[in-house]
């Protein structure tokens, strides 16, 4: 039987959390530096967009500026116009997302213009990128709905995914951004991407808002999916939904399933519940999360975690 290919989670909390989180600098390295010692090595470091709105991570040149490079480490943003991926490219970024959002009114309070108008930065961007040495795709932000809305089926994207194709971006991270998807929604608008686009290039990111974010993990790898964003203790969140339960699926969670499911991460689960609990405790993030409370499941002559029961 052959070995099961291994997954690339990518994190994204040094984004996703300090956006609605605001912290030093310093702290935001130390993060990424504590992660990198439990064998992470894809980033989703900041963004590079307008700091009236998004003003947590206004410091997004400083962090990658300070960021220890390391081979095989991928340095990831999320862009929201031009001047933000020009940016990004001047910051050393390897990797540059749009910010698209399927939804009307997140797109205006999130980046400042339509969805229309964001297609239309979008397709300049994509001459910029060709021109310069950075790999550049585009986010579809409540891919699956919400904030609000109804849930959204496979049929229902495939109207932006075709101009999204007409315009020459072939790189898509789907965001299940409300956390509305169960397996099955999972499954089919996963199916209806692939269409498009082979696997290789397709990224998930669940939010886990209604505690289905770990469900979603096994469809995406019988489907062939590989690249995964996650979020280190559950943490997250936006300005622009303030309240709302925002967090990324829990990494150390995530990395514990996926490895007892016998698909290898190359992450140190020990590493990663101490730079969780460093992140909730310390820095005070709002966070999520089971396995940093109760411990990792015991292997093989290992006795149990923290917590103990008596029956």
């Amino acid at each position: 039987m052959s070995q099961p290919d291994a997954v690339r989670i990518r994190e994204i909390a040094p984004r996703l959390t300090f956006q609605n989180h605001p912290v030093p600098t310093e702290v935001k390295i130390e993060l990424v530096r504590r992660l990198l010692g439990a064998g992470v090595r894809a980033f989703e470091v900041s963004s590079f967009v307008r700091p009236d709105l998004v003003p947590g991570l206004s410091d997004a040149a400083e962090v990658f500026a300070r960021i220890p490079r390391a081979p095989g480490v991928t340095l990831g943003c999320c862009v929201g116009n031009s001047r933000g991926l020009a940016r990004a490219v001047d910051a050393g970024a390897d990797t540059a997302y749009f910010l698209l959002s399927a939804d009307e009114g997140f797109a205006r309070a999130n980046i400042g213009r339509s969805t229309e108008e964001s297609l239309a930065e979008l397709e300049r961007m994509v001459r910029f990128a060709a021109e310069h040495d950075i790999m550049f795709g585009t986010y579809l932000i409540f891919a699956w709905g919400g904030p609000t809305g109804s849930a959204r089926a496979g049929e229902d994207l495939e109207p932006l995914v075709r101009r999204l194709l007409d315009i020459g971006v072939d790189h898509w991270i789907l965001a299940d951004s409300s956390g509305y998807a169960a397996p099955p929604q999972i499954r089919e608008l996963v199916t209806a991407a692939l269409a498009y686009v082979p696997a290789d290039r397709l990224t998930v990111q669940i939010h886990d808002g209604r505690g289905m974010g770990l469900a979603a993990l096994l469809p995406l790898l019988e489907l062939g999916v590989r690249n995964i964003d996650t979020s280190l203790a559950g943490s997250g969140g936006h300005p622009a939904m303030p309240g709302a339960q925002g967090g990324g699926v829990c990494t150390e969670d995530a990395v514990q399933l996926l490895e007892l499911a016998g698909v290898p991460t190359g992450i140190d689960l020990t590493g990663l519940i101490d730079t969780a609990n460093w992140l909730a405790d310390e820095v005070g993030a709002p966070s999520k999360g089971f396995v940093r409370h109760t411990g990792p499941v015991p292997a093989a002559g290992e006795s149990g975690g923290p917590l103990a029961f008596t029956w």
